[in-house]
């Protein structure tokens, strides 16, 4: 059997758009908002520190040299310090990454060119800026944590909760957007399996969806209707070809004396009441109800129930533990008109008879029976028409007297039963049917 492709559903398609989309604007702000706050935070910080150095310089300036030291003391906080420089101090270069660049540089522009700005000064850390007065040379250190931007664990940690958040948000968009759509594919499934009672509300705020709601119970209640009369007509059909056919068959054996001419014009009745069967059993309304099914008796039910059993025979290799979900009274009218199918189409040309054998494979939670005659097969262009109602292979089949019903009844069958058909030609010779069906647990 092929194997399904992988879908997602329209709810992760929805969600998973949305959140790309979300993600990707939050990236983008994120890098947009670290570049704009990072030229007008560095030029504010230089400033500031500028602002000190000058300052200090000028309370320096304006102070002799004993009076600087009293003065450098009373400035040596945890914040600001001053300190003279010393000939062996060993002193780490500011730059080194973006902001401190821009930082560094907007100092020299203001305080010249030569002005040393360093991140570490002797092994200790901070901003450590130079200056010099009347030849003297000076540090000014502030603290360097008030100096700097958002670090990147930061900006990651601020990252991940708008990430978080938009996953939140999208998935929660994302049913608000499907939620009209869930239900129109849950009501569309309740039609499918013949509950033609399903309605959606007319109400919703969303006019599309109002709109949509609105054709699919129109198109509900015409199916509905279309149902109560396909009913009807076809108990009228029953009933009117069969009442005359009975009477024929009556009429036939009461006066015709020929008892070739009357066996013959027996079997013709006896045909058009079998064809009048399989229109009734194509027609058939498509309620199903699925219970565990045992198939090895079903299928014994059915090779015991053939009309002709001298001219097919059947093996069946089903286990007797071997149990599906199916409707019975459906799954036993798939055997037959595959086992009737094998009679009619599928005899060895040596035996003159049909010889069908019945196995099965199992596949997960599916079981897959297949059914197989020993017959000429069908040409392979051929095999996707043959469910094709009132459609025969070949002349052979032309001539035959069946409606051209029995495959697609099983098709139709197997797909109301949730499950599917395939046939194909064996490898070997003859023609197979796969019944795909649901292992009961």
């Amino acid at each position: 059997m092929p194997r399904q492709p992988v879908a997602l559903s329209l709810f992760w398609r929805t969600f998973f758009y949305l959140a790309i989309l979300l993600a990707g604007g939050i990236v983008a702000w994120v890098q947009t908002l670290r570049a704009l706050e990072l030229e007008p935070r560095a030029v504010q910080m230089a400033q500031q520190i500028a602002g000190l150095v000058d300052l200090s310089r000028a309370a320096l300036q304006t102070a002799d040299k004993i009076q600087r030291v009293t003065l450098m003391k009373s400035l040596a906080g945890d914040a600001v310090r001053v300190a003279p420089q010393e000939r062996g101090d060993r002193h780490e270069p500011w730059e080194h990454d973006r902001f401190s660049q821009r930082v560094a540089q907007e100092l020299r522009t203001s305080l010249g060119n030569g002005t040393l700005v360093a991140r570490s000064v002797n092994g200790e850390p901070g901003l450590w800026v130079g200056f010099t007065i009347e030849g003297d040379r000076y540090w000014l250190r502030t603290d360097a944590a008030q100096v700097s931007v958002l670090t990147g664990s930061t900006w990651m940690v601020w990252i991940g909760i708008a990430v978080l958040a938009t996953l939140l948000g999208s998935a929660g968009i994302a049913r608000l957007i499907n939620r009209p759509l869930k239900e129109l594919s849950f009501a569309a499934s309740r039609i499918r399996e013949g509950d033609l009672d399903s309605r959606l509300d007319e109400n919703t705020l969303t006019s599309e969806i109002r709109e949509v709601n609105m054709g699919f119970n129109r198109m509900a209640r015409e199916l509905a209707k279309v149902e109560e009369d396909r009913a009807v007509m076809l108990a009228g059909i029953s009933h009117d070809l069969r009442t005359p056919l009975a009477r024929l068959r009556l009429e036939t054996e009461m006066s015709v004396a020929d008892e070739d001419a009357k066996r013959n014009m027996a079997q013709d009745i006896d045909q058009l009441d079998a064809i009048i069967d399989k229109f009734m059993d194509y027609a058939r309304p498509g309620e199903t109800q699925l219970h565990t099914v045992h198939l090895a008796q079903l299928v014994d039910r059915e090779m015991a129930a053939m009309r002709d059993p001298q001219s097919i025979s059947i093996a069946s290799r089903l286990p007797i533990d071997l149990a599906v979900l199916a409707d019975e009274t459906e799954l036993a009218r798939v055997f037959a008109n595959l086992f009737e199918n094998a009679r009619r189409y599928g005899r060895n040309a040596d035996t003159g008879s049909a010889e069908v054998s019945v196995t099965h494979n199992r596949t997960g939670p599916w079981v897959i029976v297949s059914v197989r005659d020993t017959g000429p097969g069908v040409p392979p262009a051929k095999l996707p028409q043959l469910t094709t109602p009132f459609y025969r292979g070949d002349a052979a089949r032309t001539a035959a007297t069946g409606a051209g019903l029995g495959l697609a009844i099983v098709e139709k069958a197997m797909h109301r039963m949730g499950g599917s058909l395939e046939i194909a030609n064996a490898a070997d010779g003859g023609f197979v049917a796969h019944l795909r069906m649901r292992r009961a647990t």
